[in-house]
């Protein structure tokens, strides 16, 4: 005893040495793996099918959820593409979800305190791509298969194809090995509620929520990286969604978490910096307008909702407007409260709706036939103000599937359906 306090600092190496060994001999037997003469070392994988620890782990891969059923009443093939624990969503409707090779989905889930994550289309295994916190903004590139991420006030592009092929290889270095800051936001503005990539992918759009009743939006140059006020408005905007096919053209909602007095906007920005600001869809007291996306670069799809009395005084169900003509094309209503969500197609031929029980809709254009794609798939409906999640779907760019939030198997799971399920099979590991 004596010797150890006046040797206090041997202590401490000898303490230390005996701690080195100690991980050393852990290290070893978690790597082994070895149980009662048999090594489950290689079955290590079997823990990432779910991650019930839900590590934040740039990088780390997980394995298929992919799963797949009949629906019990349309006899369509379905696809499962999250079954896990975890609370899984799409990208918001009004921007791409697959990188623009078509290789990878990119999806939102809580396995990691938020966290964006690739889905292989040929494997279906899973990677994670972002990390930390404030991982709400993020973007994908229309031509490029780079992402764009708006965090802690500064514009972030990160280069995709480098780091999934390094997750393959198991050689995923840090973060920032794979990122490229653009610019800085200026003192006092911040990132606040969506973004949108323009369609020459050179300039970013942003809003700053002022105060309660205001809101900008800017622009960062990606060159230059100037960040610049474009428009302010006296109210929530949000619901930001470039046009990609016309550039410096961008759509934006009045946001209330409910009706509105005029719901959608479109601000033009021309060569010279000059902004153009105008409703879309002028609507009356009497109309409750929701869910606007963009169709092609004419053409925008938006539902009129008719789940309660007042809102029946008018026409309502999914329409089409021609944002240059102003020329409006009305799809029919469903029941059970109406249609709640819509896409179409870039060609003008197909629109999908869905309503409060989660039953997915396949709407021809030109001859208003409906098909009943798939069902139940909020089992607590119908009503929007229900726990489950919301379809928010959209179309592939092949216009072969729709891709859509359901709460048919957990509380929310990212699902495929086919647009045309007589013509289509299910995706195969080469699709």
């Amino acid at each position: 005893m004596e010797n150890t306090v006046q040797k206090g600092s041997n202590k401490v190496a000898i303490t230390f040495s005996i701690s080195l060994c100690m991980i050393f001999v852990l290290s070893m037997y978690s790597q082994a793996q070895i149980v009662e003469g048999i090594d489950y070392s290689s079955r290590s994988d079997v823990y990432r099918t779910f991650d019930m620890a839900g590590q934040d782990i740039f990088g780390q891969r997980f394995a298929s959820e992919h799963y797949s059923f009949k629906d019990p009443v349309t006899d369509v093939d379905i696809i499962a593409l999250t079954t896990s624990r975890h609370s899984n969503s799409k990208i918001y409707q009004d921007h791409p979800q697959w990188t623009s090779d078509g290789r990878y989905l990119v999806f939102r889930s809580s396995r990691a305190n938020g966290q964006y994550y690739a889905m292989s289309m040929s494997t279906f295994e899973i990677v994670q791509i972002t990390t930390g916190t404030n991982n709400q903004l993020v973007h994908l590139g229309w031509n490029n298969n780079l992402a764009y991420q708006l965090r802690e006030r500064e514009l972030v592009e990160l280069n995709l194809p480098k780091l999934l092929e390094d997750s393959e290889n198991g050689t995923v270095t840090k973060s920032s090995d794979y990122e490229r800051i653009i610019a800085t936001l200026p003192p006092g503005v911040r990132e606040t509620s969506g973004v949108a990539l323009d369609a020459n992918e050179q300039r970013l759009f942003f809003i700053n929520r002022l105060e309660k009743q205001y809101s900008a939006i800017y622009s960062i140059e990606f060159e230059s990286g100037n960040v610049q006020k474009l428009y302010e408005v006296p109210f929530w905007a949000n619901h930001l969604q470039a046009n990609r096919w016309v550039p410096g053209e961008v759509m934006y909602s009045w946001e209330t978490g409910g009706d509105s007095p005029q719901r959608i906007w479109s601000m033009a920005i021309d060569e010279n910096g000059n902004v153009v600001n105008r409703p879309l869809y002028e609507e009356s007291d009497e109309e409750w307008v929701t869910h606007e996306v963009f169709m092609n670069a004419d053409h925008i799809v938006f539902n009129v909702m008719g789940h309660i009395d007042r809102l029946n005084k008018n026409p309502n169900g999914i329409f089409i407007l021609n944002i240059r003509t102003n020329e409006l094309i009305r799809l029919d209503q469903a029941g059970k409260g109406g249609y709640w969500h819509a896409y179409g197609t870039e060609d003008m031929k197909w629109v999908v709706g869905d309503t409060f029980d989660g039953n997915l809709y396949r709407i021809h254009v030109e001859t208003s036939e409906v098909r009943l794609l798939t069902t139940g798939h909020r089992p607590n409906g119908p009503s929007p103000f229900t726990r489950e999640a919301h379809s928010h779907h959209s179309i592939s760019p092949d216009g072969k599937w729709v891709l859509f939030n359901s709460s048919l198997l957990t509380s929310s799971d990212i699902m495929l359906v086919p647009l045309h399920p007589k013509d289509i099979s299910l995706p195969s590991a080469d699709w």
